[in-house]
């Protein structure tokens, strides 16, 4: 923390601009090594915070990029540290030869998301904050961008400080009136704090109810689509992605292995895995392609399996239904276009799940299927004024383990075991909770945390 580190904080790649950031205590000393104004009489250690400068970046006599200087003082930087930001032409090499020189006028190469990390450390975000900005550098799709900027705004963090707070109130007042029984009585205690436990198991459960649909906002609806050969399932891939990917043919089997890809629809994200026709075959290679399209569906948060409305339904339609039964399901009534053997009612009984009629080939009924993903999964809609999603894994895990401290008070209330039993619990929840926002976590984990941060971040 003592260091004055630096790294070039955007893509090495071709680009417009390139920043190389530079943070610690000597980044102005550094940085004004290397600058030089246009008129040669500018010092950026002269110059006021939170201002920007137009100059050159040289080693020695040589000029080596034109660039733009910006000099933020800590603690209103993202560090907490004093901060200078050089904005330069983004050549790969330009960029390499200005943190180059900076390394060299005594800097030092920054870790992987060091720059985060000393954001956390210097108390100007929380662990969870910390997290978030890693969330929307990954974001895949318009909800992930929405949740992780949420987070980065600070929602879990809030959620998780004012169950704490509460926490903490009920473990102070017990060791307090442990200390000093003469003067705070606890007599008739147990039954307010079980209902002060019931409350706060009320507000963890709600943060765990959403991590379902936060992992789908994170990670994206695995789909699979499935159907007998020749259904139009390829057409259909093609279709969604608005590209030729799948190979579509008039020969049944055409598709012998599972094709995967990722698509946007409404601002979600769906992995989609195009399968082999599934039907009773002999020939070797498509029966494999034919067990990985069932494994694939009993995997699948969401199928849509494909009829071809053209011709009538037959048994591999029917083993297809009764595989799917206790499955998520969208039933597509496809060939809308041609003229319909199957009625939509009649499969819409039979199958058990919602029918769309839709024609892969002229690209009719997609909206449908759209609106009617979004309804499956998130009840028609994603809000994100006050709504808060748990997409990490650690922050569940914490979650779990504070919900069974508090069901542990609980039972040490009803079993009429001594005060200081009640405390002990709620520290451990208190304590699991800190782990979210980083208040009670080791350095290992810290550190593990950071190293998956990109450099420059």
């Amino acid at each position: 923390m003592t260091d004055t580190i630096a790294a070039i904080a955007t893509a090495l790649s071709p680009s417009g601009i390139g920043i190389v950031r530079i943070s610690g205590p000597e980044s102005r000393e550094i940085a004004g090594k290397v600058y030089r104004s246009k008129g040669g009489k500018k010092k950026l250690q002269d110059v006021p915070s939170h201002s920007i400068h137009y100059g050159f970046i040289c080693d020695g006599d040589e000029v080596i990029d034109e660039v733009l200087v910006m000099v933020m003082d800590g603690p209103r930087s993202y560090t907490g540290e004093d901060t200078v930001e050089i904005d330069c032409h983004g050549g790969v090499l330009a960029m390499r030869k200005i943190l180059d020189t900076v390394i060299k006028n005594g800097a030092r190469p920054a870790d992987p998301g060091e720059f985060t990390k000393r954001a956390f450390l210097n108390g100007r975000i929380d662990l969870s904050q910390a997290e978030a900005v890693i969330d929307v550098i990954n974001a895949k799709n318009e909800y992930a961008l929405k949740s992780s900027v949420s987070q980065l705004r600070g929602n879990i963090q809030k959620a998780i400080k004012e169950i704490r707070e509460d926490l903490i109130y009920q473990i102070a007042y017990i060791e307090s009136a442990l200390d000093d029984p003469e003067h705070i009585s606890i007599d008739g205690y147990g039954e307010n704090l079980y209902k002060e436990v019931k409350k706060q198991e009320e507000r963890i459960d709600r943060l765990l109810l959403s991590v379902k649909d936060g992992k789908l906002v994170k990670e994206g609806i695995k789909t699979v689509i499935v159907g007998k050969p020749n259904a139009g399932k390829s057409s259909l891939l093609n279709t969604l992605l608005g590209e030729e990917r799948a190979i579509v043919t008039d020969i049944a089997g055409t598709t012998r292995d599972i094709l995967e890809e990722t698509i946007l629809l409404h601002g979600i994200s769906l992995r989609i895995i195009d399968t082999a026709g599934i039907r009773e075959t002999q020939d070797v290679v498509e029966k494999i392609g034919v067990e990985k399209a069932i494994d694939s569906a009993k995997d699948a948060d969401l199928v849509l399996f494909v009829v071809d409305s053209s011709v009538p339904l037959d048994e591999n339609d029917r083993e297809i239904m009764e595989l799917l039964k206790d499955k998520k399901t969208i039933v597509l009534l496809n060939k809308a276009d041609l003229e319909q053997a199957v009625d939509e009612d009649d499969l819409k009984n039979t199958a058990g799940h919602p029918v769309i009629s839709v024609s892969a080939k002229e690209e009719q009924g997609i909206d449908l299927l759209e609106d009617k993903i979004k309804e499956l999964f998130f009840q028609g809609g994603l809000e994100f004024n006050d709504e808060i999603y748990i997409t990490n894994a650690r922050h569940k895990a914490a979650l779990e383990e504070a919900r069974k401290s508090l069901e542990m008070v609980e039972n040490s209330i009803e079993m009429q075991m001594p005060e200081d039993f009640f405390s002990i619990d709620l520290m451990n929840a208190y304590e699991a909770l800190g782990r979210i926002i980083g208040e009670s976590v080791g350095e290992d984990l810290v550190n593990e945390i950071f190293s998956k941060f990109c450099t420059g971040k």
